[in-house]
Protein backbone atom coordinates (compact mmCIF):
# COMPACT_ATOMS: atom_id res chain seq x y z
CA UNK A 1 0.00 0.00 0.00
CA UNK A 2 1.33 3.39 -0.71
CA UNK A 3 4.40 1.81 -2.25
CA UNK A 4 5.72 1.04 1.12
CA UNK A 5 8.58 -1.11 1.51
CA UNK A 6 6.94 -4.02 3.72
CA UNK A 7 10.07 -3.50 6.55
CA UNK A 8 9.01 0.28 7.30
CA UNK A 9 5.37 -0.04 6.84
CA UNK A 10 5.43 -3.24 9.41
CA UNK A 11 7.99 -1.23 12.16
CA UNK A 12 6.25 2.03 11.56
CA UNK A 13 2.87 0.67 11.68
CA UNK A 14 3.18 -1.38 14.68
CA UNK A 15 5.00 1.57 16.90
CA UNK A 16 2.05 3.64 15.88
CA UNK A 17 -0.26 1.24 17.07
CA UNK A 18 1.48 1.39 20.22
CA UNK A 19 1.31 4.95 20.67
CA UNK A 20 -2.09 5.11 19.89
CA UNK A 21 -2.68 3.03 23.35
CA UNK A 22 -1.81 6.60 24.92
CA UNK A 23 -4.20 8.65 22.94
CA UNK A 24 -6.69 6.28 24.73
CA UNK A 25 -5.71 6.60 28.02
CA UNK A 26 -5.46 10.00 27.59
CA UNK A 27 -9.33 9.72 26.41
CA UNK A 28 -10.09 7.73 29.59
CA UNK A 29 -8.22 10.12 31.54
CA UNK A 30 -10.29 13.26 30.31
CA UNK A 31 -13.52 11.36 30.55
CA UNK A 32 -12.92 10.09 34.07
CA UNK A 33 -11.83 13.98 35.04
CA UNK A 34 -14.85 15.33 33.25
CA UNK A 35 -17.65 13.06 35.10
CA UNK A 36 -16.06 13.12 38.54
CA UNK A 37 -16.54 17.46 37.72
CA UNK A 38 -20.52 17.20 36.85
CA UNK A 39 -21.03 15.03 39.92
CA UNK A 40 -19.18 17.14 41.91
CA UNK A 41 -16.33 15.05 43.21
CA UNK A 42 -13.47 16.88 44.54
CA UNK A 43 -10.27 14.50 43.81
CA UNK A 44 -6.50 15.26 45.80
CA UNK A 45 -3.75 14.88 43.99
CA UNK A 46 -2.81 11.42 45.09
CA UNK A 47 -6.28 10.53 43.28
CA UNK A 48 -5.63 12.01 40.02
CA UNK A 49 -2.57 10.38 40.21
CA UNK A 50 -4.52 6.97 40.68
CA UNK A 51 -6.80 7.66 37.78
CA UNK A 52 -3.60 8.89 35.47
CA UNK A 53 -1.77 4.92 36.28
CA UNK A 54 -5.29 3.49 36.08
CA UNK A 55 -5.90 4.98 32.75
CA UNK A 56 -2.87 4.33 31.21
CA UNK A 57 -3.04 0.48 32.16
CA UNK A 58 -6.83 0.51 30.72
CA UNK A 59 -5.45 1.66 27.71
CA UNK A 60 -3.01 -0.58 26.98
CA UNK A 61 -5.30 -3.17 25.93
CA UNK A 62 -8.21 -1.23 24.36
CA UNK A 63 -6.89 0.78 21.56
CA UNK A 64 -8.09 -1.75 19.26
CA UNK A 65 -11.69 -2.21 20.20
CA UNK A 66 -14.01 -0.01 19.51
CA UNK A 67 -16.00 0.72 22.83
CA UNK A 68 -13.55 -1.02 24.42
CA UNK A 69 -12.30 1.67 26.78
CA UNK A 70 -16.19 2.06 27.98
CA UNK A 71 -16.28 -0.56 31.19
CA UNK A 72 -12.95 0.43 31.73
CA UNK A 73 -13.85 3.82 32.74
CA UNK A 74 -16.69 3.06 34.86
CA UNK A 75 -14.21 0.66 37.09
CA UNK A 76 -11.91 3.94 37.31
CA UNK A 77 -15.15 5.92 38.15
CA UNK A 78 -16.48 3.76 40.33
CA UNK A 79 -12.93 3.49 42.20
CA UNK A 80 -12.93 7.28 42.98
CA UNK A 81 -16.35 7.49 44.17
CA UNK A 82 -18.13 8.28 41.11
CA UNK A 83 -21.41 6.12 39.90
CA UNK A 84 -20.34 4.15 37.45
CA UNK A 85 -23.92 5.29 35.84
CA UNK A 86 -22.31 8.42 34.79
CA UNK A 87 -20.72 6.60 31.92
CA UNK A 88 -24.30 7.52 30.27
CA UNK A 89 -23.50 11.05 29.87
CA UNK A 90 -20.17 10.30 27.17
CA UNK A 91 -22.32 7.20 26.12
CA UNK A 92 -24.15 8.68 23.13
CA UNK A 93 -21.26 10.88 21.53
CA UNK A 94 -18.77 8.12 22.31
CA UNK A 95 -18.86 6.27 19.22
CA UNK A 96 -19.01 8.91 17.00
CA UNK A 97 -15.26 10.16 18.70
CA UNK A 98 -14.36 6.95 18.78
CA UNK A 99 -14.41 6.63 15.32
CA UNK A 100 -12.93 9.73 14.44
CA UNK A 101 -9.88 9.03 16.87
CA UNK A 102 -9.94 5.81 14.80
CA UNK A 103 -9.52 7.70 11.65
CA UNK A 104 -7.02 10.03 12.74
CA UNK A 105 -4.94 7.50 14.03
CA UNK A 106 -4.62 5.33 11.05
CA UNK A 107 -4.27 8.24 8.83
CA UNK A 108 -1.24 9.71 11.06
CA UNK A 109 0.36 6.18 11.49
CA UNK A 110 0.15 5.68 7.15
CA UNK A 111 1.81 9.54 6.94
CA UNK A 112 4.43 8.35 9.59
CA UNK A 113 5.32 5.72 7.39
CA UNK A 114 5.27 7.47 4.27
CA UNK A 115 7.77 10.19 5.03
CA UNK A 116 10.31 7.67 6.72
CA UNK A 117 9.87 5.40 3.67
CA UNK A 118 10.47 8.75 1.88
CA UNK A 119 13.75 9.91 4.29
CA UNK A 120 15.15 6.84 3.96
CA UNK A 121 14.65 6.58 0.38
CA UNK A 122 16.20 10.53 0.60
CA UNK A 123 19.36 8.83 2.59
CA UNK A 124 20.34 6.18 0.29
CA UNK A 125 20.39 8.33 -1.93
CA UNK A 126 23.48 10.75 -0.40
CA UNK A 127 25.03 7.18 0.85
CA UNK A 128 25.34 6.27 -2.62
CA UNK A 129 26.93 9.68 -3.72
CA UNK A 130 29.25 9.76 -0.80
CA UNK A 131 30.32 6.20 -1.22
CA UNK A 132 31.27 7.48 -5.45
Amino acid sequence: MFGLPRRISRFVLRVGASANQNGTALYEGVSVLFLAQVFGVELSLAQQVVVALMCILAGLGTAGVPGGSLPLVVGVLVTIGVPGESIAIILGIDRLLDMCRTCLNVTGDLVCAVLVAKGEKKSRILLSYKLL
